[in-house]
């Protein structure tokens, strides 16, 4: 399985109070550990010529695991509508945290992706709402944050396929922070927590998420459906 992890690459040079939990950039903290998990990655970053997610790359990526959140609107429509494609074709992807509102999950979702949200220290406390799914297999009851960025319902998604993790927070909020879709062929995983200041993706039961998702996602081997005109299977008599 290959995964791809696109990020922005923003934050890290903008802010340093980012570029100290994330010193090689949010890409680079979750690669590791997937790397170190036995699972083939490599990263794109905004910048890059094509945005990192040249042709060839998006051909050999099972998941894709897209982070963004200033720059969404520096997007290329044509890169967008590749992604899009890829994932109706069947490969995996994993939303996070500020990534709702790019423009490949709106494309995806059919909606606005908005929502309520504060940024104030809030506890987050994430529970387990589906504890037999594989995307939480490892962990506990919930997975309590003690700093995250605040997102609140209502969240103008579609009906989740599955709701997997429900986010609390100190200000009396609740989110639906785990979720699934299927479009087309590719299954899509959207996972709240991430915010750039505090350190999100150095928690173990996060990153296990992020794992499980990835695993969770990559592409079926079964064969991709026909469409358009196809000849009867079985012989007309003639009249």
């Amino acid at each position: 399985m290959n995964v791809t992890i696109w990020n922005e690459y923003r934050h890290e040079k903008k802010n340093e109070k980012v570029r100290e939990i994330y010193p090689e950039g949010i890409h680079a903290a979750i690669a590791s550990y997937l790397g170190e998990q036995g699972i083939s990655t490599k990263t794109a970053t905004l910048d890059e010529p094509e945005h990192g997610l040249t042709d060839e790359v998006l051909e050999k990526t099972d998941v894709l695991v897209w982070w963004g959140h200033i720059a969404h609107d520096e997007v290329e429509e044509e890169i967008v509508q590749k992604v899009v494609q890829r994932v109706l074709d069947g490969m995996g992807l994993i939303v996070l945290h500020s990534g709702h509102f790019s423009k490949v999950f709106k494309r995806l979702m059919g909606t606005s992706c908005d929502l309520k949200w504060r940024e104030a220290d809030d506890k987050e406390r994430l529970w387990v709402v589906n504890p037999s799914h594989p995307i939480v297999e490892g962990i506990g009851e919930y997975i309590e944050l003690p700093q995250e960025e605040m997102y609140g319902e209502f969240f103008d998604i579609p009906a989740p396929d599955e709701v997997v993790l429900v986010s609390w927070f100190t200000g009396g909020e609740v989110f639906r922070s785990g979720c699934t879709f299927k479009r087309g062929n590719g299954k899509i995983f959207y996972f709240r927590p991430g915010h750039e200041t505090y350190p999100t993706y150095h928690n173990k039961d996060v990153l296990k998420v992020i794992e499980n998702a990835v695993k969770w996602a990559a592409p079926s081997t079964n064969k991709r459906p026909v469409f358009g005109n196809a000849k009867p299977l079985e012989s007309v008599p003639q009249r």
